[in-house]
């Protein structure tokens, strides 16, 4: 543990800090309708938005109509920290001829960057993906200039598989992402219960 001091009246007073990587209080659960004003928090804030392709101002009724059009091929997971909404992830899986292929979108809150959540909740969606749906393709963009995201999707499996230039428009520039995919080992077949 590192420690900060904090000023209170005449006395600092030393307050734990957890070393980034050690948040021991987070939470790894499905979305929820009445998560809706946290979610709209969390994707509102400047960090969050600046690494993915949300616009600012985004509502609580926004997000509560997106949040309802999710189904069966959705899923959508939440890092909390006492009871606030500090990340988010989804895993989308495509349908037809594209059944085996899922995409990844995710975000963590401008506070809790680095300490472990990316790859909390990633690690939560892999399971997903491998173990239940047995997706063989998962991709996601990550804009060029994220290098920490681009870190942990490699460290997690995903390789680059090209650069998409002037993908979207941030802050009056066009930018470029990085199209990553990881492809899944096929599932083994299991023992025949029968003899």
């Amino acid at each position: 543990m590192t420690t900060d001091q904090i000023e209170d009246g005449d006395e600092a007073i030393t307050k734990p800090r957890p070393k980034q990587g050690a948040v021991p209080d987070i939470f790894v659960r499905p979305v929820e309708p009445e998560d809706a004003p946290g979610v709209t928090a969390l994707m509102n804030l400047p960090g969050y938005r600046w690494g993915t392709m949300r616009l600012p101002y985004q509502s609580v009724s926004t997000t509560r109509q997106k949040m309802s059009t999710s189904g069966p091929n959705f899923v959508c997971l939440v890092a909390t920290s006492k009871e606030e909404i500090v990340g988010m992830a989804s895993l989308t899986r495509f349908e037809g001829r594209r059944s085996h292929v899922g995409a990844v979108g995710m975000g963590v809150h401008d506070s809790y960057v680095g300490h472990g959540l990316g790859t909390r909740l990633l690690t939560s969606l892999l399971e997903v993906a491998d173990d239940w749906w047995a997706l063989r393709r998962i991709e996601l963009t990550v804009n060029t200039d994220n290098a920490r995201a681009i870190g942990l999707y490699e460290r997690m499996g995903f390789e680059r598989e090209g650069v998409l230039r002037d993908y979207a428009l941030r802050g009056g520039e066009f930018i470029d992402a990085v199209s990553m995919a990881r492809l899944a080992k096929l599932p083994q077949s299991g023992k025949s219960s029968e003899t």
